[in-house]
């Protein structure tokens, strides 16, 4: 998967479409990413010491990564990841742009 953690990106389909965030966990496994605020659900929760009432919580949800582009550090368009190699070391650059990915 070329998406880190940190990176800022761009959602390109599902109901969130258009809201942009950062990942902030991948899942290889799954081929998916956490970012916050995005794919939001409700989770109803019982009664525990740290809830003594219960209730309902709001807490996100992978979206897949094929549902997601990152964004461009120059334009802040969405943008295809690429791998160039530069003095020796491979590096994630932006196609739209060609800059490099920090």
């Amino acid at each position: 998967m070329k998406f880190k953690k940190g990176d800022q990106v761009i959602v390109i389909a599902g109901k969130d479409k258009g809201k942009e965030g950062t990942i902030e966990r991948v899942y290889e496994g799954s081929n998916t990413v956490l970012i916050r605020d995005i794919n939001m659900f409700t989770k109803a929760v019982k009664k525990s010491d740290q809830m003594p009432a219960g209730g309902f919580v709001k807490v996100p949800r992978p979206i897949d990564a094929s549902n997601v582009m990152l964004k461009d550090p120059k334009s802040g368009k969405p943008t295809r990841i690429g791998v160039k190699e530069i003095d020796g070391k491979k590096v994630r650059i932006a196609k739209k742009s060609g800059t490099e990915i920090k």
